[in-house]
């Protein structure tokens, strides 16, 4: 029996050594960010997003409960699921509150929604004078691009402007038209920043 045992642990010693180490995958860059902007990030960050502990608790003060909701599924499925994005309770606080504005001073004339950072719960900010009834881009697919980018940005990604991909971040409202979820590239970005 000793022989039989000594055997079988030299023949797993052959096969453990005659295996090639696997080398650890490398985690993919940060996709840098469009520069337009003051205040934008060189690349896409955790520490500049409205996730706290792998989530974001949001907070609805918007009539665009559609684009929200929607926002909200496509950023949280196939296969994007390292965020967990869930409405607020009497048990947690607020990372992330959804508000309207109409405002049409300085860069709020061409911007439909705009994410804000605070110290307390961040704001995304869907604008009226462009997305509401019978405005410039009032339609439903218009609400929810808007809502996806900004949602985008809760989670860390900056603006990026990519000649020949499509990315539901560019800066460019006209851009996005007609992209109401993250694209490949998107989905890239986002394993590339939460894994």
């Amino acid at each position: 029996m000793r022989i039989a045992t000594a055997l079988a642990a030299a023949a797993s010693l052959a096969v453990f050594y005659a295996a090639p180490p696997q080398p650890a995958a490398a985690a993919a860059a940060p996709a840098k960010c469009h520069r337009g902007e003051s205040g934008e990030p060189a690349a896409d960050s955790r520490g500049r997003s409205s996730v706290d502990a792998g989530e974001i608790r949001w907070e609805d003060e918007s009539k665009y409960d559609d684009a929200l909701k929607h926002a909200h599924k496509v950023w949280t499925s196939g296969g994007l699921d390292r965020v967990e994005v869930r409405p607020d309770d009497a048990s947690s606080i607020a990372d992330l509150q959804w508000r309207d504005v109409d405002r049409r001073d300085g860069t709020w004339a061409e911007r439909g929604g705009q994410w804000a950072p605070h110290t307390g719960a961040d704001n995304i900010y869907f604008n009226d004078h462009l997305l509401g009834d019978r405005k410039a881009y009032g339609t439903r697919q218009w609400r929810r691009s808007v809502a996806v980018h900004e949602l985008g940005h809760a989670l860390g990604h900056c603006h990026k402007t990519i000649n020949w991909y499509l990315t539901v971040l560019d800066p460019d409202i006209d851009n996005i038209d007609g992209i109401t979820e993250p694209t490949g590239t998107d989905r890239k970005n986002y394993h590339a920043l939460w894994g």
